[in-house]
C-alpha cells in the first residue's frame, strides 16, 4: 500500500431499522471510492450489536463490491491512540445506535476522525422534538407540533386536537426513513397512530399536515456549510412513507427544483442557518414544506438529516451533482472534512497550566 493511501474504515448495518438502507449507503460509497487514493474497509454492525471483522464485513456487499475492500485486520477500542489499521471512519448509519450521537461519542473518546456532526449535531438532528425547540428558539420557520411519550397518549388527544389539529402526522421522534409514521384524519386513526409509533420510540411527535411540495436541500461544510441547489420529491397519492421510498420506488426526484430564485435563496440561506442551530458538522440534509397556498410562512423546515442516504442516486448527491460536485468528488470533499475537523479539534487544550 502507498504510503498516502487514506485508509477509510466504512462502518455500516446498525442496531437500526433502517440497517439495510445502511447498508446500500455503505456499498455505494466503498464502489464510488477512488482505489489509488483510498483503501476501503468495510466493517458492519449485526441488528444484535455485534460488531463484524472485514472478512465477514464484505460478505453482506455485493460481489463487486466488496472485491474493491481491504479485508486487513483492524483493531478498534475506545481508549486513544489504541485503534489500528485506518485512518478514520465513514459511518454510513442511519437512525439509533448510528446516527444519534452514541456512536459518535464513542469516536470522540477513541481520538477518531470521522464523517459527519459529532455528538451534539447528531443527537439534536435525530431527536425531532428537541430539532423542532431549537427551531422556534432561533425563528426558523417549522410545524406546530406536540410531543407525546409513550404512557401519555389517553391525555394528550385533547392537546393534539386544539393544537396541531387534523390533518396531522404522527411521527416517532428518533427515527428517519418515514418508519412509523401515519398520517391520520380523525380521534380514531390518532389513537392507533399513537400507539404504533410507539412501538418505535417512547416519544413521538404529532405535527400538523399541510398540502405543500415537499423540498430538501443538502448542506456540507465544517465552520462555513454551503447550500446545494434543492431538489424536490413528488408523490403520486400519499405521502413519502417508507414503502414508497424504499419499496415501491414510485416517488419522483427532481433536481435541481422548480422554483423561483427568491425561493431558491430562501431554501438555501435557511438550510445553513438550520445546520448551524442543529450544530452539524460535515453534512446534512434539511427537508422542507412549501405550503402549495403561497402564504407568508409558505417555507418551513420539516428535519434535519444528519447521515442521508447516501447511495449515487439518493437525494443528497443528487443535488450536490446538479449543484457541481460529482459522487466520487463529494465523498472525498467529505472526507476531507472529517480530517480539518479532527485536526482542529486536537489543537484543544486539556490543561489549566
Amino acid at each position: 500500500m502507498a504510503s498516502n493511501m487514506i485508509r477509510v474504515l466504512v462502518l455500516f448495518g446498525g442496531r437500526s431499522s433502517e440497517h439495510e438502507i445502511s447498508i446500500l449507503s455503505a456499498s455505494s460509497i466503498i464502489a464510488a471510492l477512488d482505489t489509488a487514493r483510498y483503501e476501503a474497509i468495510p466493517v458492519a454492525i449485526e441488528r444484535s450489536g455485534r460488531w463484524l471483522d472485514p472478512e465477514a464485513s464484505a460478505r453482506l456487499l455485493p460481489r463487486e463490491t466488496a472485491s474493491k475492500c481491504s479485508l486487513a485486520k483492524v483493531r478498534i477500542s475506545h481508549q486513544p491512540g489504541c485503534s489500528e489499521g485506518f485512518d478514520l471512519v465513514f459511518p454510513a448509519l442511519h437512525g439509533p445506535y448510528g446516527e444519534d450521537g452514541r456512536l459518535q461519542g464513542l469516536l470522540d473518546m477513541a481520538g477518531l476522525p470521522y464523517v459527519g456532526s459529532g455528538v451534539l449535531g447528531s443527537a439534536c438532528g435525530m431527536d425531532k422534538d428537541v430539532m423542532k425547540r431549537l427551531f422556534n428558539e432561533s425563528g426558523i420557520p417549522t410545524l406546530p407540533h406536540e410531543t407525546v411519550l409513550r404512557g401519555e397518549a389517553a391525555e394528550s388527544i385533547d392537546r393534539i386536537e386544539q393544537g396541531p389539529g387534523y390533518p396531522a402526522f404522527v411521527k416517532p421522534a428518533n427515527l428517519g426513513s418515514s418508519v412509523g409514521i401515519r398520517r391520520v384524519e380523525d380521534r380514531e386513526s390518532l389513537i392507533s397512530a399513537l400507539d404504533y409509533a410507539h412501538e418505535f420510540d417512547t416519544k413521538v411527535i404529532v405535527e400538523r399536515g399541510i398540502d405543500a411540495r415537499e423540498i430538501e436541500c443538502a448542506v456540507i461544510g465544517n465552520q462555513s456549510p454551503q447550500a446545494s441547489l434543492p431538489g424536490e420529491i413528488v408523490t403520486h397519492g400519499g405521502f413519502y412513507d417508507y414503502e414508497t421510498k424504499y419499496v415501491t420506488d414510485s416517488a419522483e426526484l427532481i433536481a435541481p427544483a422548480e422554483l423561483d430564485e427568491v425561493q431558491v435563496k430562501a431554501v438555501r440561506d435557511i438550510a445553513v442557518k438550520a445546520f448551524r442551530v442543529v450544530g452539524c458538522s460535515g453534512l446534512a440534509r434539511v427537508d422542507f414544506f412549501i405550503a402549495r397556498d403561497q402564504g407568508p410562512h409558505s417555507i418551513v423546515v420539516n428535519e434535519v438529516n444528519t447521515m442521508p442516504g447516501f447511495t449515487s442516486i439518493s437525494m443528497f448527491p443528487r443535488m450536490w451533482a446538479v449543484s457541481g460536485l460529482p459522487y466520487q468528488q463529494l465523498i472525498e470533499r467529505l472526507i476531507g472534512l472529517a480530517l480539518d475537523r479532527h485536526a482542529e479539534a486536537s489543537t484543544l487544550r486539556f490543561d489549566v497550566v
